[in-house]
């Protein structure tokens, strides 16, 4: 559902930047659209990836709805995708999150994710 909107995608991403700062793990990017977002991160050696994600999008949730910054309760969805990124397309993948906006004006998430499952012959779900 498209949730974060434009008013309050700053405050949210300035959020989820001082979890990651908080969890140690170096942010560097994030950006997205109203109905999901992309992070790029260096994981700390000392956690594991669900526990940074189980934390960053439990934080975020309760802090977007004890500020009331959405018209309903706010969740994120069950689960999530994350992906290493090899230091030779960490520039790529940058410009790539930096881009969104206008990236999903010709494709939605969903058409991407599924040319992504395919293209990888990964299972969906």
């Amino acid at each position: 559902m498209p949730f974060i909107s434009s008013d309050i995608e700053k405050k949210v991403f300035d959020f989820i930047k001082n979890e990651f700062d908080r969890l140690e793990c170096s942010l560097q990017i994030i950006n997205g659209v109203p109905d999901h977002i992309h992070c790029l991160f260096l994981l700390n050696q000392n956690k594991s990836l669900a526990e940074v994600l189980k934390q960053i999008k439990g934080s975020s949730s309760h802090w977007i709805n004890q500020n009331d910054l959405t018209s309903s309760k706010f969740a994120w969805q069950t689960g999530y995708a994350a992906y290493s990124v090899s230091e030779s397309l960490i520039k790529r993948v940058h410009s790539y999150i930096k881009n969104q906006k206008q990236h999903h004006l010709k494709k939605t998430f969903t058409q991407e994710y599924e040319e992504f499952i395919e293209l990888h012959k990964l299972e969906n779900g």
